[in-house]
């Protein structure tokens, strides 16, 4: 993990006047390289400062999920694999309001793209897909820019704490109804 944040700062410095589209090309190219989003989130507040380093790691997070909807519609292996994994982590009728997906994403082991998924069912438009991503990824790209350097330094009480704040709060944005169709309802009793 160390050798990857390493090349990513070598690969940024070396880069001058083309550093932001480096690591905006990164940030794209993470998903592929299985470099954590917060890694790259946090390298780019180091990098670029908070400002910069949000605006460059939305716009990396914004393309990663133009990418996912281009694609998920076109892989359906990994479309199934994708509700399978939905299905056994939040249950068969429940579906993520934007708010959940939001927080969601700020717990670094949720997946990104299950959370992508999560939004797409959500957000069947590539109008309201992406403006879904934009509200999603906006506060992850903000809070591990900014308090990146400081997350280091938090205890694991710190942390589990938080940990367990955000879990709360996706519990009480929760959707608080779910529609079962008719003939899956009989059929599953």
């Amino acid at each position: 993990m160390d050798e990857q944040f390493s090349m990513l700062f070598v690969l940024v410095e070396a880069g001058g006047i083309l550093a932001p589209i480096l690591f905006i090309l990164v940030h794209f190219l993470r998903q592929f390289l299985f470099i954590p989003v917060a890694i790259i989130c946090i390298a780019g507040g180091v990098l670029f400062g908070t400002v910069f380093g949000t605006v460059y790691s939305l716009f990396g997070l914004m393309l990663s999920s133009l990418l996912f909807f281009m694609l998920i519609h076109r892989m359906p292996k990994t479309h199934q694999k994708l509700s399978t994994i939905k299905k056994r982590w939040f249950g068969e009728y429940r579906n993520l309001t934007v708010a959940q997906i939001a927080i969601l994403r700020l717990i670094p082991f949720v997946h990104y793209h299950l959370l992508s998924f999560c939004l797409l069912e959500r957000k069947k438009s590539f109008k309201e897909y992406m403006k879904g991503s934009w509200l999603t990824n906006f506060p992850l790209a903000f809070f591990y820019t900014t308090f990146g350097e400081f997350i280091s330094r938090f205890t694991p009480t710190i942390l589990v704490i938080i940990l367990f704040s955000l879990s709360i709060l996706v519990y009480l944005l929760r959707e608080k109804m779910a529609v079962i169709k008719w003939n899956e309802f009989f059929n599953a009793a």
